[in-house]
């Protein structure tokens, strides 16, 4: 899988759980990992609406390192640790997406890696592999 192109942040967990941000496929797909409110090793520890809008921003920066960007996008998924959150995560994707109306899940999880945690994201993305 040499066409395979790898993206990092330096995310603490990237190096130690051995993954990467983004990932994008020779057909032009691009799966981007869960993403979360954590900026510079702190978290965003607003509220759901909040953690959601930085948490698809996070999302954005890999794509954009790939060439994309939010047009691109053709399926997300919102993980929540609290289903009182579903408003206010579904309103920063309907701000984020609107015109773009990619498929999307939204699931109710037990936690995350850290409790002030309350929202992450997966971005899948596609544009046609250029014809060489």
């Amino acid at each position: 899988m040499s066409d395979v192109r790898r993206v990092s942040t330096g995310a603490p967990w990237e190096d130690t759980f051995g993954y990467s941000r983004a990932v994008q496929l020779p057909n032009g797909l691009v799966l981007v990992s869960g993403c979360t409110s954590v900026i510079d090793g702190s978290i965003v520890d607003d509220g759901p609406y909040e953690q959601a809008v930085t948490s698809f921003n996070v999302a954005f920066a890999a794509l954009k390192e790939l060439g994309l960007g939010r047009d691109d996008v053709v399926r997300t998924r919102m993980y929540l640790t609290h289903a009182r959150d579903v408003e206010e995560v579904g309103r920063a994707h309907k701000e984020l997406f609107d015109s773009v109306r990619p498929a999307a899940s939204m699931l109710i999880v037990s936690g995350f890696v850290d409790p002030r945690l309350v929202v992450e994201v997966e971005v899948e993305a596609y544009r046609e592999a250029s014809q060489s």
